[in-house]
């Protein structure tokens, strides 16, 4: 379902009075958290230095929802960082570095997405979180990777995973064509638009996890980015996907993370009750 601009806004105010009034609960936050193992960091002194992440989590309640989040940047800059809009919301959040352009090239970034979402579902439990519950988000590039890793089953395959186990996808802003810095290192102009195996647009199934799409509003939007996430959601539609929705959020642009959390929470909390029922 496309939700119109007008019940979209609403829908945020009704969300943002809900959480405000959420029981308090104690987080702890453990950072620089390896996600390779030890042999392959010592042989790499960039992922030694790189691939970490942080883990915030209730400390006194068990079977929560756990929400991946991935940092914008184009492949070539950012921090792991926890979005405010996610602190103290009851979720534990699992927020991941990792190497980026010119150091290294594709798919070198896809495959430490999937090795921290690897890492999450086998290790999750040990911070009060359910491993049925992992919902992969990020912005921009973030939410590229977000997208690539749940949908190319390849990535998690390697690790033992399937990718259709993650309780929902939810990228925000994020290509649905080959990413511009994937491009640029195949020699191809930023103007020649491709969709090949890097592009999530390649890999709709019918049977992948649930979507959320968050875009901006389509006129201050990076040029043609809620257009791919409106093809990208069409083409869902006629592989016959069963669960999948594109936001657009009226007065934002390209930074619009912090109106779009509440409705990441929002998902999250109706996909883990739909879990904890079934």
């Amino acid at each position: 379902m496309i939700r119109s601009l007008f019940q979209i806004q609403t829908f945020i105010l009704i969300l943002c009075g809900s959480y405000v009034f959420a029981q308090k609960v104690t987080h702890v936050l453990e950072k620089d958290i390896p996600y390779y193992d030890l042999e392959t960091r010592a042989s790499d002194a960039y992922i030694k230095e790189r691939c970490k992440l942080d883990v915030y989590f209730p400390k006194d309640t068990t079977n929560v929802s756990t929400v991946v989040w991935f940092h914008g940047g184009g492949l070539e800059f950012g921090e792991k960082h926890i979005p405010e809009g996610l602190l103290e919301k009851g979720v534990a959040v699992v927020t991941v570095n990792y190497r980026m352009h010119p150091k290294v090239k594709h798919p070198v970034y896809i495959e430490d997405t999937a090795t921290a979402v690897a890492w999450t579902f086998k290790n999750i439990e040990r911070y009060n979180g359910n491993p049925e519950k992992i919902f992969i988000t990020g912005h921009s590039a973030g939410g590229y990777l977000a997208s690539m890793v749940g949908l190319d089953k390849q990535y998690l395959e390697k690790h033992g995973v399937d990718a259709n186990d993650i309780a929902g996808l939810i990228p925000f802003s994020g290509h649905t064509i080959t990413h511009f810095t994937i491009r640029k290192e195949m020699g191809i102009d930023g103007t020649q638009p491709i969709i090949d195996t890097y592009a999530p647009l390649f890999h709709v199934r019918k049977d992948a996890s649930p979507m959320l799409l968050i875009t901006g509003n389509r006129k201050l939007e990076l040029l043609g980015r809620y257009e791919e996430n409106a093809y990208f959601y069409r083409m869902m539609k006629v592989v016959e996907h069963p669960d999948i929705e594109l936001m657009e959020l009226d007065g934002y642009g390209h930074n619009m993370v912090y109106p779009a959390i509440p409705l990441l929470l929002n998902f999250v909390n109706e996909k883990s009750k739909s879990i904890d029922t079934d």
